[in-house]
């Protein structure tokens, strides 16, 4: 049994592994090795991380480090403003303010209370502002955009009652139209964001638009503003200002001639009207009725349209309503091409006139129709006018007359001045929405019939301002202008940027071509069909138009149209006045248009400072000598005055006339008032 012990320790201790220094040195190393290659990598990977973090990508943690440790407010910059070219206020900024809310710094019992309060005050959906307090999280959700100060003031005192905290009331600009439904299609509108979106607020957005400025706010640990004096504040740069050649009063004299015009004979394709500085290109006034309300742009302005709109449903109602805010918005006079038809005359006159092909007394006859290479061309109305020279062909506008004429002017002639006219392309207008190019034969395409066509202003499509610029060469001296709305650019620092030159764009006719047209307009409007264009004390030519909408559905749809220039001898103002599809007594353009045209020169060209100058015959025509009425009884006065075509403007309720004004012997227009004093408060002497 004791042998049996011994051999068992025996073979416990053979099972056993003795460590020697040796093999102690070796573990040792073994984990040194290990704990540095543990920390090397450890490092490593931190001096790897710290490279990228402060060499390689600084911004991207400092970013995020100063979003949540600042509050970035925006101040909204004032868009610039807009100016007539008389200094009247087209466009401006109006402060305003925004609503916003940061739901996690409101506290949890006001978050009903706050939703139905302000859901009030603001006039939103309750459910809506409460699902947007309710998210506890959140720094920052819009209420509602651009409150008026009425609001704005309530949501601050209710506020403060229940001192409620992360509602924001911050102070923003909206655009504004003072003028209201004036200029829509030139002015344009903007969007929420106060982006430009159409017109001279799009052309010129770049410029019109300032720079916001900030408000840098530091906030604790806990998301919350720090007090104020913490706060870094970058002013707002407001918006360069626009000074336009559009004068406000021959604009409003525009506009309120074309309404009438328009609901006079009935337009149902709309009416264009321009009123341009012959010498200089600039746009003194341009207007498209009906147009818009630039504060409601999305308001449709046609009654029948909108109830056409409105009776639809789904997608259907919202494509047919974006068709008609389209065409509503769309600036006919840059952006539709038409058939000029008679006013052409004057381009193919001029044309004719300035190669030598004609004079004003080449005559031609005219026997109510004329074939050309198996096509019947009538003249207007079936008049038979017999022998005729070109200045009588003009003023009565015989087709068969310019036919003949651009007969012997040739295909090649006549294309090359149609072009030389700025006829083909755009004018180039600072606005947006201009037409690209206009349609035209060129003189390989041209054929006799084409030719004969084109001469009379049919055939050829061009825009409304392609023709009036066209005009004002014709009557200028022979120089094509360039066209432009805008006169001036000035910073928010109160300097011009930007002043606008007239541009000549070529020499079209010669001189001496355009005083002959001078002479044969003036003759249409005193001898020919431009008779309802005249204005007494000024001397007027112009030219008349009667196309046909070659491709309209309806063959009787026509163009009334009239251009007129004033003073002819030396012309200032060019107006022209298209009234598209009038359904009237008639759809000549002389009597249609013409008179519009006569009522914008007659108001504009005494602003301007050109002074009327009547004739012995207009002056007896249009004015009379006033009466002595003193001492009369107020009843028999007014009788007497009545007798001299005037109207009695009795102050006071005396029996007897004290004095008057103007005095007695005075020249006074008829239709005019005098003024009687039965007080004897009146001076007449003060306002002499």
């Amino acid at each position: 049994m004791g042998n049996g012990t011994a051999g068992k320790r025996s073979s416990k201790r053979a099972g056993n592994r003795f460590v020697t220094p040796a093999m102690d040195r070796h573990i040792r190393r073994r984990i040194q090795f290990f704990a540095a290659a543990v920390a090397i990598i450890c490092f490593g990977g931190l001096l790897v991380r710290l490279f990228v973090l402060q060499i390689l990508d600084p911004e991207n943690y400092a970013d995020r480090a100063a979003g949540q440790q600042l509050r970035d407010t925006t101040l909204p910059a004032a868009r610039g403003e807009i100016y007539s070219a008389d200094g009247v206020t087209l466009a401006a900024s109006e402060t305003c303010w925004t609503i916003r809310a940061s739901p996690r710094e409101l506290q949890d019992e006001l978050v009903e209370p706050a939703a139905k309060a302000l859901s009030g005050i603001l006039e939103l959906d309750e459910q809506t502002v409460l699902k947007k307090l309710s998210q506890r999280s959140s720094n920052d959700c819009l209420l509602r955009r651009r409150v008026d100060a009425e609001m704005a003031a309530a949501v601050r005192t209710w506020c403060a009652e229940h001192d409620a905290k992360g509602i924001q009331i911050l102070q923003d600009t909206r655009r504004v139209y003072p003028e209201g439904n004036f200029m829509g299609c030139i002015l344009g509108f903007t969007d929420v964001d106060n982006q430009g979106l159409w017109g001279l607020e799009l052309e010129y957005d770049e410029q019109l638009t300032g720079e916001n400025g900030t408000i840098l706010t530091a906030k604790n640990a806990w998301g919350y503003d720090m007090p104020t004096h913490y706060s870094t504040l970058q002013e707002a740069v407001p918006g360069s200002s626009l000074t336009l050649t559009i004068r406000d009063d021959i604009q409003h004299y525009l506009e309120s001639a074309l309404t009438a015009a328009v609901e006079e004979h009935h337009v149902s394709a709309r009416a264009v009207g321009i009123v341009m500085d012959v010498n200089t290109g600039a746009i003194l006034a341009m207007s498209t009725k009906p147009d818009y309300d630039p504060n409601n742009p999305r308001v449709l302005v046609d009654d029948e349209e909108r109830s056409r709109v409105n009776s639809l449903t789904g997608e259907e109602r919202s494509a047919a309503l974006q068709t008609a805010q389209q065409a509503q918005w769309r600036n006919k006079a840059i952006s539709d091409l038409y058939e000029p038809g008679s006013v052409f005359k004057l381009i193919t006159c001029s044309a004719a006139l300035d190669t030598g092909a004609v004079t004003a007394n080449t005559t031609f006859v005219c026997a109510g129709k004329i074939n050309v290479a198996g096509t019947t061309f009538r003249c207007a109305n079936g008049h038979i006018h017999g022998a005729e020279t070109v200045a009588q062909g003009l003023a009565v506008s015989c087709n068969p007359c310019f036919i003949q004429i651009g007969a012997r002017l040739g295909k090649e002639n006549f294309c090359r001045y149609f072009e030389a006219f700025g006829l083909r392309s755009s004018t180039g207008i600072d606005l947006p929405g201009e037409m690209k190019r206009s349609e035209y034969y060129t003189a390989d395409r041209m054929g006799p019939v084409e030719l004969a066509s084109c001469s009379f202003g049919q055939s050829s499509k061009i825009s409304y301002l392609q023709m009036l610029t066209a005009v004002c060469a014709v009557v200028n001296g022979g120089r094509l202008m360039q066209p432009y709305v805008v006169a001036a650019i000035t910073d928010a620092d109160g300097q011009v940027s930007y002043e606008a030159q007239p541009t000549v764009k070529a020499q079209v006719i010669r001189e001496e071509t355009s005083a002959v047209m001078r002479e044969l307009m003036e003759g249409v409007v005193t001898f020919g069909t431009g008779k309802n264009a005249a204005v007494a004390g000024y001397r007027v030519g112009g030219k008349s138009g009667t196309s046909q909408k070659l491709d309209s559905e309806n063959e009787r749809a026509r163009i009334a149209s009239f251009v007129a220039v004033a003073p002819i001898e030396e012309p200032r103002l060019a107006v022209l006045i298209c009234l598209d599809e009038p359904h009237s007594w008639t759809t000549s353009g002389g009597a249609l248009s013409g008179p519009v045209c006569a009522e914008v020169l007659r108001k504009s060209l005494p602003r301007l400072g050109i002074e009327p100058s009547y004739t012995e015959k207009e002056q007896e025509k249009y004015f009379t000598v006033v009466p002595d009425v003193t001492g009369w009884r107020t009843a028999a006065a007014g009788q007497k005055l009545a007798e001299y075509s005037l109207a009695a403007d009795v102050l006071g309720e005396g029996e007897r006339v004290q004095s008057q004004y103007p005095a007695a012997g005075t020249s006074a227009r008829k239709n005019s008032s005098i003024q009687l004093d039965t007080t004897g408060s009146l001076d007449p002497a003060a306002d002499e």
